[in-house]
């Protein structure tokens, strides 16, 4: 029995020592490595098409998105409307670039919806082209509104309760580890509204990206190789 014990002790130190050194690791990757997007530059493009009608908007963003970042946004036959389910609130995002460590993704809803932001390994900054967006924070007794124009900051780590209102239109970037946001994002989807179609739309998507941004870095890897040999 004690030798059990002593077994059982000893596997559990050993998972904590390996998720300590693999949360480290992660931690210590997302500091030092280069990024391919800037917050600023996504909320700034974002800006110019405050107000305007939002299917317009999302259409020009992307344009200067594909000018400014080749190689790096979806193609247009990867662009899909997928519906969100999680936290409570309902909305619908269209990925246009995502990787291991960033996203970028037009986001929405036509309908009143709110419920828990979620906790995130990541930084997310959402600017509003329309609509109003609703955030109170975790420990304060007030929310803050939002509009058009706006860019709304959710800190790694941080959680809120949010609102948007009906026709909220935004443009969505992410900074982080982003495979530790897919439960949250998928969670209502999988044990809510069990709507396995949409789950494999969004996992699908996110599939893509990341195969169009690691044969990017192969490409890139290999002509690095060849210049350099």
């Amino acid at each position: 029995m004690v030798v059990c014990m002593l077994r059982c002790i000893i596997s559990l130190v050993k998972i904590s020592l390996l998720l300590g050194v693999l949360v480290y690791g992660i931690h210590f990757w997302l500091s030092n490595k280069d990024y391919v997007f800037d917050a600023g530059k996504i909320a700034k493009i974002s800006e110019k098409y405050a107000g305007y009608e939002a299917e317009a908007a999302f259409r020009d963003i992307l344009k200067e998105l594909e000018d400014l970042y080749p190689g790096h946004i979806l193609p247009s036959r990867d662009h899909q409307w997928i519906f969100v389910n999680a936290g409570g609130w309902m909305g619908s995002m269209m990925v246009v670039h995502a990787s291991l460590t960033e996203y970028v993704l037009f986001f929405g809803t036509a309908i009143d919806t709110a419920g828990h932001s979620g906790r995130y390994w990541a930084n997310i900054s959402d600017t509003l082209i329309t609509g109003q967006y609703l955030q109170w924070k975790e420990g304060e007794m007030k929310s803050t509104v939002y509009g058009p124009g706006d860019t709304i900051y959710h800190g790694m780590g941080e959680v809120t309760s949010l609102n948007f209102k009906a026709d909220t239109w935004m443009v969505e970037y992410g900074r982080g580890f982003i495979p530790s946001t897919l439960p949250f994002a998928l969670a209502d989807t999988v044990f809510g509204t069990t709507d396995f179609v949409t789950a494999f739309y969004t996992v699908r998507v996110y599939a893509k990206a990341l195969w169009m941004e690691g044969s990017l870095f192969v490409g890139e890897f290999r002509d690095y190789l060849k210049g350099n040999l």
